[in-house]
């Protein structure tokens, strides 16, 4: 996928990237409920564009990573945490998930970072197949710490190095 490219989020990204949340929600990776309008712009004042890496194919945003600190505390601001991940449904399984989650730890490391965390959804195989190939590991299981659709679901913690 050689015409595909990452760079940094821009404002006017904002009802593209929406839109694609929306596109993508499932309760095997969102905790929230299902959006409904009216929706809520994607950027806020917690998470702007710079927070954003997005995939870009042939103009159209197809996957987009948040990066974030896990804490406000200054004895943890050598950590950086995916916050958000998200590839399109049709790009699925062509190495877009897997350049965006290399992209964000090279942005990781340049922000100064030591160490990337996240969290996935014990039942999210997929994703935690792509997370475990690019080196991260468990660090630890929260069992069955969200009620989604009737079934309670762990949400894994998972780390590596940078």
């Amino acid at each position: 996928m050689t015409d595909m490219h990452i760079r940094t989020a821009l404002p006017e990204d904002d009802d593209a990237l929406a839109r694609l949340d929306r596109a993508t929600w499932s309760t095997l990776h969102a905790v929230q409920p299902r959006p409904e309008p009216p929706y809520e712009p994607f950027f806020n004042d917690r998470f702007g564009p710079h927070d954003h890496l997005v995939a870009e194919l042939e103009g159209r945003l197809v996957g987009y990573v948040k990066l974030g600190f896990p804490t406000p505390l200054a004895v943890n601001a050598h950590v950086r945490q995916i916050q958000g991940f998200v590839v399109a449904e049709d790009v699925r399984g062509t190495g877009v998930g897997r350049r965006l989650l290399r992209a964000a730890m090279d942005e990781a490391r340049r922000q100064g970072a030591i160490r990337l965390t996240l969290r996935v959804l014990g039942h999210n195989t997929p994703a935690r197949k792509l997370y475990e190939a690019e080196g991260f590991v468990i660090e630890g299981v929260l069992p069955g710490e969200f009620l989604l659709d009737g079934a309670y679901v762990d949400d894994v913690l998972m780390g590596r190095p940078l």
